[in-house]
């Protein structure tokens, strides 16, 4: 079994960001500038921001903190990613989701200018994406291409499930899969409501959990010498940690990984590509790779 380090691969890749930014800076070129815009106090937002802006300093990015409370309004919200659309200084920037519920996301990730969403949000960026267009690739989905390409895991013309159709994860990832640039491979989406669920994922060569719910891949589920990408990251209570609970995937790492060829943990696998990928995307928006 491969174990799929998903923390080393990000490490390596953020020096190569950094590397790559220093040509630029040494060039005479600008220092590629990301800003993200946080409201509330949500735990694991606060940890994720704060994770970005450390990833931020390890690639030589410059960074902006734009915070507001739970009860700033939508008009204001709005008001803020209208400045910063307008911003030539930044070049890419995210607003943290989950946002309050009386705050329209949508409408949010809407009026981001898509050559500055590189959270690969928008409209513009996902349809490109389905089309295989250049753009902003969402990070989580960009990050598991990273990861197959890295540890030489071959696509063509294998059978990978997806299991979960969120528009940020499953959606993406199914599409990229089965574009001939990117995995090529023969794609079955299953969700809450297939049929023959087990049967379904035990066919699969290339298994990826994305549904959220702790544990619910099987040893059962996986078919001897699948790759299985576990992208799920829900907190479980658990008494014997600081912190009053533990990271869970969604996959039984512990019954699975003697039946899988490869396999990433959780933490340390997808998780850590995600935050790395908006960094990559960070770096094209300086480098107006995709968008003039």
């Amino acid at each position: 079994m491969v174990l799929i380090d998903g923390k080393a691969t990000a490490a390596a890749i953020k020096q190569e960001i950094a590397a790559r930014v220093a040509e630029i800076v040494g060039a005479g070129g600008k220092r590629p500038h990301l800003a993200a815009v946080l409201v509330g106090h949500d735990g694991g937002s606060e940890t994720y921001v704060k994770n970005k802006v450390l990833a931020c300093e390890a690639c030589g990015f410059e960074s902006t903190l734009i915070r507001y409370e739970d009860d700033v309004t939508e008009e204001e919200l709005l008001a803020c990613v209208a400045r910063l659309n307008a911003d030539d200084a930044v070049d890419g920037f995210i607003v943290q989701l989950p946002l309050p519920r009386h705050i329209s996301e949508q409408r949010v990730i809407e009026a981001i200018d898509y050559r500055k969403d590189v959270d690969g949000f928008h409209p513009v960026n996902v349809g490109r994406m389905a089309i295989g267009l250049p753009c902003y690739i969402s990070a989580t989905p960009l990050g598991i291409l990273e990861l197959l390409r890295r540890y030489k895991v071959e696509t063509s013309g294998k059978r990978c499930v997806v299991l979960g159709r969120s528009n940020i994860v499953g959606k993406p990832m199914a599409s990229l899969m089965m574009q001939k640039q990117y995995g090529d491979a023969t794609v079955t989406v299953l969700h809450s409501r297939s049929r023959d669920l087990k049967e379904e994922c035990r066919r699969a060569d290339i298994l990826i959990a994305a549904i959220g719910r702790p544990g619910f891949v099987t040893a059962a589920m996986v078919k001897p010498g699948a790759v299985v990408i576990d992208v799920g990251t829900t907190r479980v209570p658990d008494a014997t940690r600081k912190s009053g609970y533990r990271l869970s995937g969604d996959v039984d790492f512990d019954a699975v990984k003697d039946i899988a060829a490869a396999i990433t943990p959780v933490p340390g696998g997808v998780g850590p590509m995600t935050i790395c990928m908006l960094m990559l995307n960070t770096l094209a928006a300086g480098e107006k790779k995709f968008y003039s």
